[in-house]
């Protein structure tokens, strides 16, 4: 991030000079229209927009809380402790931590280095990234289609610790740019950008925490070990790095997935050989191989099962 953009948010905002000057508390009327326990999209968005950014407000106590909207919430610099869904999360800088909408928010007053940036998106803008990412198998596409179904099995928040992924830092310092210098056809601009960031999280899935219950952990270690391994990556070597009877994990993947481990690990190498047919320019055998088929034909057979099409008319037709 810019010095000359952290300059501009340390800056005290009228809201934090209030605080500062004796009201203690947050004002109702920026976040709050009806039931007070509910941060409300159009007081803090308007009814223009899908996606909105402002700077975390310090020095103030956020009572519990729901949205009817999704947040982010990114650390540009200092430290913020939350606590969602009863669990304590401390967000460090360069950290991303997402919030679905029934996720009950609680923040502890942050000081003056303490900046962070808060994202309200409403579930539409998100379509655009899940489509960039709807081969994948992935915990974050879980996610994000729980949000767009308002499901109450979706986990409360997903913490991305990527403080060290420059490709995901970049992506994330894009977005903060456009949102705060509003260029002309930022929709579009910021949507391709949230779904570029989608699908470099998916690849950092082992910077995850969040607050699916055990079994929920079991399946994205299950689904991590692949999203890494899928080129060589076999259920023996999966068992021993997990610390479970063989037979057990195997039993266990195909009940909470509605596959087996042969099932997924396919379903991703095919979700890449899509993703290189339409941005590569790679043959179709080369890309066959890259996934790890070297039988041409098996691969062409497996392809249009999954697709209902070939290679080359699914690169034809994207």
């Amino acid at each position: 991030m810019t010095e000359e953009l952290l300059r501009a948010l340390k800056q005290i905002t009228p809201e934090e000079r209030a605080i500062l000057e004796g009201s203690g508390e947050i004002d109702p009327d920026i976040y709050i229209t009806t039931n007070p326990e509910v941060f409300d999209s159009q007081k803090l968005m308007g009814d223009e927009k899908i996606i909105c950014m402002r700077a975390h407000t310090r020095f103030v106590h956020f009572p519990p809380h729901r949205h009817n909207f999704i947040e982010f919430i990114y650390m540009c610099s200092g430290v913020t402790h939350h606590i969602v869904n009863g669990r304590e999360v401390v967000l460090q800088p360069g950290e991303l931590l997402f919030l679905n909408q029934s996720a009950v928010h609680e923040i502890f007053p942050a000081g003056v280095d303490d900046i962070g940036m808060n994202f309200f998106i409403l579930p539409e803008f998100l379509e655009y990234g899940l489509n960039m990412i709807e081969a994948e198998e992935n915990q974050l596409r879980e996610f994000i289609m729980g949000c767009l179904r308002s499901s109450n099995h979706t986990p409360g928040y997903l913490h991305f610790k990527v403080a060290g992924v420059l490709p995901a830092q970049n992506l994330i310092e894009n977005l903060i740019w456009s949102l705060w210098e509003n260029p002309l056809g930022k929709r579009n601009i910021n949507q391709a950008t949230m779904g570029l960031l989608f699908l470099e999280l998916i690849n950092c899935t082992h910077l995850l925490e969040t607050d699916m219950q055990t079994e929920q952990k079991l399946m994205i270690d299950v689904l991590s070990y692949i999203e890494k391994n899928y080129l060589e990556g076999h259920l023996s070597e999966l068992s021993d790095l997990l610390h479970y009877d063989f037979n057990w994990l195997s039993k266990e993947i195909k009940k909470r997935t509605g596959k087996n481990y042969t099932e997924l690990l396919q379903n991703k190498r095919l979700g890449v050989a899509a993703y290189l047919l339409t941005t590569t320019s790679k043959s179709v055998m080369e890309i066959a191989l890259d996934v790890g088929y070297d039988n041409i034909s098996y691969f062409h057979r497996i392809f249009r099962k999954h697709y209902g099409t070939s290679p080359k008319k699914y690169r034809d037709g994207k």
